[in-house]
């Protein structure tokens, strides 16, 4: 098919459909693949089969209207193909409640593998409630919440995820437990800025998960126990709101990171130092262990204290570990290996 003569030098347009549809799945925002509608009746409805959504609002600011009404708009004039990915990212207030509803739902219409929503609320304890159907669409392969009320009434039942992303979500040893029996091919769960409830363990019993990645949490108590015996991948990282974090049985373990720090409220070094050993420690019979730059402090000062790491630790980035190397204390030259246990 030619293209008209005054497009003659318009080369995208003359694409095929399949590939001006690759080009607008990655754009950055679902708005910049709408605004190419107007550029010829040739792309009119072009977007109309693009599989990735992305409505992104910024973080924290007040709500518009306009953001509202344009993924009102937006879903309304899409036909209901199928979807790989849907993103939402927002600041949420309850008024709009019924409308993220319908975006959602009109996601799970869809089949959309990859859903990412993300909501922000002004209000910090507003959680957007999640409906029970949610719980039971096995279309998800991907699936990341951040600001949910994560209350399902019934068995979890996402037959098909293989990774799941919880940020902001309060559990408990329940909720975890129903969400490992309802996931049977899950592979990876990253747990960030959650809040343990009423426990300070964490069973990660199945056996299909094989990455665990553990974020700036906090629990009842101000200790976490992690046991994860199936788990080949483990990392910890960012500020925790913690005194203590233990690693129970994790015998399977492959590989480890860690880059994580104490807040303020549990600055305690000594108790850093011992948390820091008693992970290392516990890792040694992995194949490697990354120790990244928020806990190059604390391994300094345990090396300078004669603590022997095991051989299987490596600090990120070369100068970190040149510091580290170069760090005396007369250690076990001194006699002082003793402290290595």
């Amino acid at each position: 098919m030619r293209c008209e003569e005054e497009a003659a030098e318009d080369r995208i347009s003359c694409l095929p459909d399949c590939l001006l549809v690759r080009v607008l799945s990655h754009l950055p925002d679902t708005k910049h693949a709408i605004r190419t509608s107007t550029l010829s009746k040739r792309w009119k409805h072009v977007w109309h089969s693009v599989p990735n959504l992305r409505f992104l609002n910024p973080r924290m600011h007040p709500l518009n209207p306009v953001f509202v009404s344009f993924v009102d708009k937006t879903l309304t004039q899409r036909p209901q193909f199928k979807l790989n990915k849907f993103t939402l990212y927002t600041t949420y207030v309850a008024g709009i409640q019924s409308h993220i509803n319908i975006w959602i739902r009109y996601a799970l219409t869809c089949n959309v593998e990859d859903l990412s929503l993300s909501l922000w609320s002004l209000e910090r304890r507003t959680k957007f409630p999640l409906d029970d159907l949610f719980f039971i669409s096995s279309c998800f392969t991907n699936l990341t919440l951040q600001g949910f009320a994560f209350n399902p009434a019934g068995a979890i039942s996402w037959k098909s995820l293989r990774c799941l992303r919880l940020s902001c979500v309060k559990f408990d040893h329940d909720l975890v437990e129903n969400i490992l029996s309802g996931t049977p091919v899950l592979e990876t769960l990253v747990l960030h800025s959650c809040n343990l409830h009423g426990s300070k363990r964490i069973d990660i019993t199945s056996k299909s998960v094989k990455k665990l990645v553990f974020a700036r949490c906090m629990a009842s108590g101000d200790v976490i126990e992690i046991n994860a015996p199936n788990i080949l991948s483990l990392t910890i990282k960012g500020e925790f709101w913690l005194r203590n974090l233990l690693l129970l049985d994790v015998s399977s373990l492959v590989e480890a990171g860690l880059d994580y720090s104490s807040h303020e409220v549990h600055d305690d070094t000594t108790l850093q130092e011992e948390t820091l050993k008693g992970l290392s420690l516990h890792l040694r019979h992995a194949k490697e262990i990354k120790i990244g730059r928020k806990c190059f402090k604390v391994l300094s000062r345990l090396k300078a204290k004669g603590f022997i790491y095991p051989s299987n630790l490596k600090v990120i980035g070369d100068e970190l570990q040149e510091q580290v190397d170069a760090t005396t204390s007369g250690g076990a030259e001194d006699g002082e290996s003793d402290h290595a246990s």
